[in-house]
């Protein structure tokens, strides 16, 4: 990929940079969705809590990682899909790792003396390795298109 965007840097071809991320940007629209779904619908459960942080006033957690779930277009030439840990308040920016991991503790409403312990269900790489003979074909197609644009 490098090599390709030296050539595009070297080509001055700014419109086939652009339709490249459009490209790529849009080849990983569905992995988001899917990604956000995955975490809406992930089965958080626990044990030792109390009250819920719903009932407590609280955004729920999974959509609040749902909505963090973010794709930018990097450099000439690729995406970056992320759980975008400025849009999660402070308490929440360790959780959507640890739920990937399957289980972790805190402090029951930051009582160190009353911890809880919850376990969900892996969802990043489960969803995204679901997603990569997809996402691989298109890239190579769009790989293909711009060498077809630069003459190569």
């Amino acid at each position: 990929m490098s090599r390709l965007r030296r050539r595009l840097d070297e080509a001055g071809r700014g419109d086939v940079r652009r339709k490249l991320n459009r490209e790529l940007w849009a080849a990983a629209q569905p992995l988001r969705r899917d990604l956000q779904q995955a975490i809406r619908g992930n089965p958080i459960r626990g044990s030792g809590g109390g009250v819920s942080r719903r009932a407590a006033g609280h955004r729920p957690l999974r959509a609040t990682i749902a909505s963090a779930i973010t794709i930018r277009t990097v450099g000439s030439g690729g995406v970056r899909i992320r759980v975008d840990k400025g849009r999660l308040p402070p308490d929440m920016r360790g959780l959507p790792a640890r739920i990937d991991e399957g289980h972790w503790r805190h402090p029951v409403y930051g009582n160190r003396r009353r911890w809880a312990s919850q376990y969900g269900r892996p969802w990043w790489g489960a969803t995204i390795r679901r997603h990569e003979p997809r996402i691989r074909a298109r890239v190579q197609r769009v790989l293909d298109d711009v060498k077809r644009l630069l003459g190569d």
